[in-house]
């Protein structure tokens, strides 16, 4: 009777369904804008890449990914713990922690970038932000905006999943309206306007210009390790689990491929606009609006959107991001004042860290021309970081099969350990190729001095970002030598 009285007294604890958790780590992984850079840099061709990476490399990473965080579902730290416990190094871990939380920094800010150009068009309703804003005042404006969301982490923190569900809802919506509203638009009279559209056009022209564009596939099909920290919310991770990222798996193959084919209906793949991967959107929801003699509602309804689904990031990012920077780095590689955290257990000085490298970042873009070259260049610096980050997912999958007797899961990808490795190594390598071949610029023409600029650039920020991983573990020694003296 008293057990039974202590049970009623206990509060219910309250589960996530997995579906929201899909929707989250959707929200952080793809969105419609995502298809367009592919398009512009590879054309028709990408659908067929898009396939390629469905099936050899989506799929096997989100059920690595089912089975990393099953393996260790009870730690906070998310990618950080599963290197660091599968490895069993305290260094790799912490490595690991600072290039997932520096990585997000270049996509906070062209996030942030999104948010301003799809506010533009709310009010402009056409594509001359650029002519109305410097690029002093559009970088500004960005660091504004960073600036006001982690200063409002804590309020954004708890409305989350709200967030990712109206975010991640309206935007997967939007998207597979576009597509289906283009099947009605060719049935009912519109042309393709990429010709010729036939088998040959499908065919990829493997470049140098191919392979250096890969990694930004890999940066908008990756992030599913996002939603570790949040197994331990599902009320049956082993089944909910992967399921949540089956679903992400799909959702995300449906946008690219048929997403993809749509943009050729309106635009010639052929003669792509220069400003189509910071505009193509809204230019593609008005040509579909034209289309269906419904002028630029369309356009506007997906501006409002793109807004909101942007903001939704920037909150699921910097929350996602804090949970591995906090949640399992050994103190003896980071100094006491970066571990320190606020009463809702933040690391405030860490947010600090995040805005001193915005701001650099930003001041380094603003010596670019103007503010589609900018916007383009965080687009290919983001192709280059992000892989390098999702390379340590492999490692860590490549970690607990080879001493799989020590590790247990409720989930296993690939029962056979020694197809599991090759698996595995396949999906390491051809990330970490494709994050090394991003370092060629792709929007300028090679020897051109747009070209040196952007490569030199490319170079400096990304050994600024991972280098200063090597300075932490200095500053902590520094401190204690200061404590023992």
């Amino acid at each position: 009777m008293n057990n039974l009285n202590a049970n009623s007294l206990e509060p219910q604890r309250k589960y996530t369904p997995w579906l929201i958790i899909a929707l989250l780590d959707f929200v952080t992984i793809i969105s419609f804008e995502n298809i367009f850079y592919p398009f512009q840099n590879q054309g028709l061709s990408v659908v067929v890449s898009w396939i390629f990476m469905f099936f050899a490399y989506v799929i096997p990473y989100e059920l690595i990914t089912s089975q990393l965080g099953l393996t260790f579902s009870n730690q906070e730290g998310g990618l950080a713990s599963w290197i660091r416990r599968g490895t069993k190094s305290d260094l790799l871990g912490y490595v690991t922690s600072w290039m997932y939380w520096v990585q997000t920094i270049p996509y906070l800010v062209d996030v942030s970038n999104s948010v301003i150009v799809s506010i533009s068009w709310i009010i402009l309703g056409d594509a001359s932000l650029g002519k109305h804003m410097s690029t002093t005042t559009f970088g500004l404006l960005t660091f504004v905006i960073i600036l006001a969301f982690i200063l409002l982490e804590n309020a954004f923190r708890n409305s989350l999943e709200i967030l990712s569900l109206i975010g991640g809802g309206a935007m997967f919506i939007m998207s597979m309206l576009f597509v289906l509203m283009t099947g009605y638009a060719l049935t009912h009279g519109a042309h393709i306007a990429t010709q010729p559209f036939n088998l040959s056009a499908f065919k990829p022209n493997f470049s140098l210009h191919y392979f250096s564009t890969t990694g930004l596939l890999i940066f908008a099909m990756s992030g599913a390790e996002l939603a570790a920290p949040y197994i331990i919310r599902l009320k049956n991770p082993k089944v909910e689990f992967p399921r949540a990222m089956w679903a992400l798996a799909i959702m995300t193959g449906c946008m690219t491929i048929f997403g993809t084919l749509a943009l050729a209906v309106f635009f010639d793949a052929n003669h792509i606009p220069h400003d189509f991967k910071m505009n193509g959107p809204y230019y593609a929801f008005k040509l579909l609006g034209q289309e269906l003699g419904w002028g630029n509602v369309l356009m506007y309804v997906f501006a409002v959107v793109q807004a909101f689904f942007m903001l939704a990031q920037l909150a699921i990012l910097i929350d996602a991001a804090s949970r591995v920077f906090a949640g399992d780095v050994h103190e003896k590689y980071m100094p006491s004042w970066l571990l320190k955290k606020n009463k809702h257990g933040r690391p405030i000085h860490s947010y600090t860290l995040t805005a001193g490298i915005s701001l650099v970042l930003l001041l380094l873009s603003g010596t670019l021309p103007n503010i589609n070259s900018i916007y383009n260049w965080l687009l290919n610096l983001n192709g280059i970081v992000s892989p390098y980050k999702t390379c340590w997912v492999f490692v860590a999958f490549l970690a607990i099969r080879w001493q799989q007797n020590s590790f247990k899961s409720d989930y296993i990808f690939i029962k056979n350990r020694s197809f599991a490795l090759a698996v595995g190594f396949w999906c390491f390598l051809f990330t970490f190729v494709c994050a090394t071949m991003g370092f060629i610029p792709q929007d300028s023409a090679v020897g051109s001095k747009q070209f040196d600029h952007e490569l030199m650039m490319n170079f400096f920020f990304v050994f600024l970002l991972f280098g200063m991983g090597f300075i932490m573990p200095l500053l902590r020694k520094l401190e204690n030598k200061k404590k023992q003296a």
